[in-house]
């Protein structure tokens, strides 16, 4: 199949990359900056252009891996009539693209990606389309480079997309809190890494409510208080290890 993936950031390169090794030829490269466009047409070896007006339009699909906002605005500038088009959004309706293609749909990964970081993880993708015929080509596309394909519509999409940030990036701003607290404390962050990949994996073998452990569960009274003593000087950490605890308390 051939390709045209319009952006040029973390997904764009990831599905670009698990496409090509799929055996998919990637025809062209857009982004507004050309630099950006080279950058990634040089890695998946094919042309880039820096105006939408010179997309490429012989293509079998084309992929905007595009920010919200950007997206759309893209019915605006750029009109594909009879060609399949997908975002990869998980807050952004599918009908976003009609104005380019009535043959659109969404290609969404539930997945943190990061072009600088190989190997690639494996992706779960979400797929929905506007027209019934075209929901199973989006489908087979998303079934040649993930094993976890499934149909979503816009509000289980969405809610997927709020569960995903709690698990994602609020977890990884707990992270981001932890590790500068140990560094101000002369703490070794590192020590901290098997504790993490453990608390990750066991929610494959047990729910998230029988897997909490901690003070707050057991009602350890002492031991938070001594937390927050030593804390005290930390006011973002107290205000969101107070919110948190209270939170775990109120399940017991």
């Amino acid at each position: 199949m051939q390709i045209v993936i319009i952006g040029s950031g973390n997904v764009a390169t990831v599905l670009g990359g698990k496409l090509q090794e799929a055996g998919h030829r990637i025809v062209q490269v857009f982004s507004r900056r050309p630099e950006h466009a080279m950058r990634l047409a040089n890695e998946l070896q094919c042309g880039h252009v820096s105006k939408l007006a010179n997309i490429y339009n012989a293509a079998d699909l084309y992929i905007a891996a595009l920010s919200d906002d950007a997206l759309r605005t893209l019915g605006s500038q750029i009109s594909l009539p009879g060609k399949l088009i997908v975002h990869t959004s998980g807050a952004t309706p599918k009908e976003v693209l009609l104005k380019v293609s009535a043959n659109s749909g969404v290609l969404y990964p539930l997945q943190s990606l990061r072009k600088e970081l190989r190997p690639y993880p494996e992706i779960p993708i979400l797929v929905d389309a506007n027209l019934p015929e075209d929901l199973e080509r989006i489908a087979v596309v998303a079934r040649s480079i993930s094993g976890q394909v499934q149909t979503a519509d816009n509000d289980t999409r969405l809610k997927l997309h709020v569960a995903a940030v709690l698990v994602n990036n609020f977890t990884n701003h707990l992270y981001v809190l932890a590790e500068e607290y140990c560094r101000k404390e002369g703490a070794d962050f590192n020590m901290l890494l098997p504790l993490i990949r453990e608390t990750a994996d066991r929610l494959s073998r047990i729910p998230p409510r029988d897997a909490q452990t901690g003070p707050a569960i057991r009602g350890d009274a002492a031991t938070i208080k001594r937390h927050l003593e030593l804390i005290g000087s930390y006011k973002d950490i107290k205000e969101v290890y107070t919110l948190i605890t209270r939170q775990i308390q109120s399940e017991r």
